[in-house]
This record gives C-alpha cells, structure tokens and sequence, in this order.
C-alpha cells in the first residue's frame, strides 16, 4: 500500500481509525489479550502505531497522550474499570502464538 497523497484518501482513512476506536471503545470487553491473540495487535499498539505517525510528521505525542485517544480515558482508569485477569487459556494462546 503506498503512503496516501490524496486528501479524500487521507480522510477516509482518519475516518476508519476513528470507526475503530469507537468500535473497540464499544466492546471494552475484548480484552488486549484477546485482541493480540487473535489479531497481532491490541490498543496499546495502535496507541503506539499513533505515536510514530505523529513522530513521522515531526509532531511530538506523548505515548500516554495517545493512550487516552486510543481508550477515551486515561490507561489507568479503563485498566481499573475494564481490564480482566488474563486466564491461562490466554496465556497459553499468547504464548503459542509468539512461537
């Protein structure tokens, strides 16, 4: 895919990344874990993926800044309210799947 030059291609794409982070906003109970096993790839990593973007422009993000605009609050406070523990079962799919 080759970097987007086009505005109209630009702005579909910042409207897919808002539709997925409100999609993931609506189901806070898909857990990191989940989302890495199944996927390769969970909100921190998106916050991160907007951290180097932003680094690429020449912007500074701070990583928790990014982190609130990926979980609508602060990491602590969806961690505290949504997070789960991570059951064996997850642990072992995560494990097989970095094999």
């Amino acid at each position: 895919m080759s970097t987007p030059t086009d505005p109209t291609e630009e702005a579909i794409e910042a409207a897919v990344f808002r539709r997925l982070v409100q999609h993931l906003d609506d189901n806070k109970d898909v857990q990191n874990i989940d989302l890495m096993n199944l996927a390769g790839f969970c909100r921190n990593c998106l916050s991160k993926w907007y951290v180097a973007a932003a680094e690429d422009r020449g912007l500074a993000v701070d990583y928790e800044a990014a982190r609130e605009r990926v979980y609508g609050m602060p990491y602590s406070e969806w961690k505290g309210r949504f997070q789960t523990e991570v059951s064996a079962e997850q642990l072992a799919a995560m494990d097989k799947r970095s094999d």
